[in-house]
């Protein structure tokens, strides 16, 4: 009779556990700003934006790596959640307040720099590797000096 009541406590408490993390994933979603500073971004300029925008990008982009090769093992779903989560929140909700600072301040994208040889529209002739000297260390070199062929 004890272990009657003790596997319908047990499985009670996993499924409130269950509800209580789909419940988590599916709140995550919309509160992402309530871990970010809406003012944070208020006094960057541009250059500033499009930096942290990329920085921002990169961070989130390694935290959904994270959780999806957390996902692969055992209990996965929930080191995910409780390994990554968080900070995976913390990261939209910037990015969300840095995106408004970018649009109000009207920033545009800085063009990627070009090589030299694009301006030019000369090919540019790539650089010759180093070549090992003839010698071993120590003793001194056989060849001549000038760069000449024997």
């Amino acid at each position: 009779m004890t272990s009657d009541r003790l596997r319908v406590a047990l499985a009670a408490g996993l499924l409130g556990l269950g509800s209580l993390l789909s419940g988590c994933a599916g709140m995550s979603d919309s509160v992402s700003t309530a871990f970010a500073d809406p003012a944070k971004y208020e006094l960057y300029d541009c250059k500033q934006l499009e930096a942290e925008r990329k920085a921002l990008a990169g961070r989130a982009a390694e935290l959904q790596g994270l959780m999806a090769k957390a996902e692969t093992g055992a209990g996965g779903a929930v080191v995910a959640e409780v390994a990554y989560r968080n900070d995976y929140i913390a990261i939209r909700g910037q990015t969300q307040f840095a995106e408004e600072a970018w649009r109000r301040n009207k920033c545009q994208e800085t063009p990627a720099p070009q090589p030299a040889a694009a301006k030019s529209g000369k090919p540019v002739k790539p650089a010759r590797p180093a070549r090992p000297m003839a010698s071993g260390a120590g003793t001194p070199s056989t060849l001549p000096r000038d760069g000449s062929v024997y």
